[in-house]
């Protein structure tokens, strides 16, 4: 029987971990804000953390997910 070969390495994959990592730290970021009373504004839904610092790591790890596909192997031919 022949070898199924694998589509990316072990490295493509411990990149891809990393990435998904960093996206679902950026969208914990994101979470809360919320007010208690739907009648109540509550203004800390847009401070610095949400409206700048999360969304910027959700563009790196999707930035690093790209790179984890992209990187070649060294023993890929």
């Amino acid at each position: 029987m022949s070898q199924k070969k694998i589509l990316f390495g072990k490295k493509n994959y411990i990149f891809l971990l990393i990435s998904l990592t960093i996206i679902g730290l950026g969208f914990l970021l994101m979470s809360g804000g919320g007010s208690k009373d739907p009648k109540v504004f509550n203004p800390e839904i847009f401070n610095f953390r949400r409206i700048k610092l999360a969304p910027t790591i959700v563009i790196l790890g999707f930035i690093l997910a790209i790179f984890s596909i992209l990187v070649k192997n060294k023993n890929s031919k």
